[in-house]
């Protein structure tokens, strides 16, 4: 049974190549590289619901590894050397305009391997890229995701009831609200895998974006998913806190006080409502680190995030 902690703390690769074109209906297994045991897994077995969207064109990688033009959304699976059963499903951030796949993504792969975690590293499609969902297409992409892993969860020695997830800035909130919104419908089923619950064990979010609504509504995220002026329903309906209810899964959050993109507040928010229904709840806040410091900025406390994290998954039972 999951422990109910509250807590507030003051602190002082590239992966490989997403598929070109399309989605193609099976596993891709892809060659051996920095990140051993990887299986390319595509989301759809044809075309993305709503269709749209780049044209057969391979992802573009910028000098920093971030990535955009994304065709074909991938679950990237990768199996450590001495699995356990548990698995995470992984987001990388970028405000929904792109996805910081290197420096979020693979050194964060690296690490929950070392626990013997399974990491689904998610591609997901980016709303302005032309896609008819708009801003519906990356959740569907998350929601395709933590189905099929699921659905696949005997096949990669994966234990369904401990699968969890990570997000990075805009990844964590496309990643939460997928998690407090179980019965959210965003797509129409496509196949069997699409009558796998939406459920995840736990959720880690590292200096997430999680409300919308005013005085959080000047982000990439809020911009690129609502516009200049979105109506306060549709700010709201796109936050996570007002979806927290008592069996939401337990979230660990991280953040930097002097964050200058996602405001202290947010995690703050996302605290209290948790504390408001009975979720277990553990949140860090560390003096220093700003945004976007990935597994921990050099010369700040934020290096500590992930051993704290890894206290909370024993505490939670999620590893051993």
């Amino acid at each position: 049974m999951f422990r109910v902690t509250r807590r507030t703390v003051l602190t002082t690769l590239a992966l490989s190549p997403a598929v070109t074109g399309r989605a193609e209906p099976a596993a891709i297994r892809t060659p051996p590289g920095s990140l051993p045991d990887t299986t390319l897994l595509p989301l759809w077995p044809g075309t993305p619901p709503g269709g749209g969207g780049p044209e057969n064109l391979a992802p573009l990688v910028s000098a920093n590894g971030s990535l955009t033009r994304i065709a074909a959304p991938t679950l990237q699976i990768y199996r450590p050397a001495r699995p356990n059963g548990a698995a995470m499903i992984m987001a990388a951030g970028g405000g929904y305009q792109h996805i910081t796949q290197r420096k979020e993504a693979t050194p964060a792969t690296r690490w929950l391997q070392k626990l013997g975690i399974t990491v689904g590293v998610l591609t997901y499609r980016l709303p302005m890229e032309g896609w008819h969902a708009a801003s519906l297409a990356p959740f569907q992409d998350a929601q395709r995701a933590i189905r099929l892993l699921r659905t696949h969860a005997r096949q990669y020695g994966i234990d369904p009831d401990r699968i969890g997830i990570l997000g990075f800035s805009a990844g964590g909130h496309l990643l939460g609200l997928c998690a407090t919104r179980p019965d959210w419908q965003t797509y129409s089923p496509t196949d069997t895998a699409d009558t796998a619950p939406i459920k995840v064990a736990l959720a880690l979010l590292a200096y997430p974006i999680i409300s919308l609504e005013p005085p959080y509504n000047h982000t990439h995220t809020s911009r690129t998913l609502l516009g200049p002026h979105p109506t306060q329903a549709d700010a709201r309906a796109w936050s996570i806190p007002p979806y927290i209810r008592h069996g939401s899964p337990p979230f660990f959050l991280v953040q930097a006080a002097d964050d200058p993109i996602a405001a202290p507040g947010q995690t703050a928010l996302l605290e209290q409502a948790c504390q408001q229904n009975a979720v277990p709840v553990t949140r860090h806040l560390f003096a220093s680190g700003g945004h976007g410091f990935g597994l921990g900025r050099p010369g700040t406390p934020t290096l500590t995030w992930p051993h704290l994290a890894e206290q909370f998954l024993h505490e939670q039972s999620f590893i051993s």
